[in-house]
């Protein structure tokens, strides 16, 4: 299965770092992944995803968003957004959609 996840923060720009990790990481683990970044705002584009990950700062956003998509959202935790944990948050996304 090819997973299509998306990272949404203020500009779509503080998660692009994120998302390179997040690429690595699926691929050292031969994991069949579509990573990408967008600003919140943005995401109303999109319709085939698998899940979408809040960066910390558009946290608060998410039960309106939830309202506007049938999509799982969550949040990335802070100190993996900080920390730029691209294994983490792949793994903490994967594991939401089991």
């Amino acid at each position: 299965m090819k997973y299509k996840i998306m990272l949404a923060c203020m500009g779509g720009f503080s998660t692009s770092m994120l998302v390179k990790k997040m690429r690595e990481a699926a691929e050292k683990q031969g994991i069949d992944a579509e990573i990408d970044a967008v600003a919140e705002t943005e995401l109303d584009k999109y319709n085939d995803l698998n899940i979408i990950l809040l960066g910390p700062q558009v946290g608060h956003l998410l039960s309106e968003l939830r309202s506007k998509f049938e999509t799982p959202i969550i949040i990335i935790d802070s100190m993996d957004y900080g920390l730029m944990n691209g294994e983490k948050v792949l793994k903490d996304a994967l594991e939401h959609l089991k």
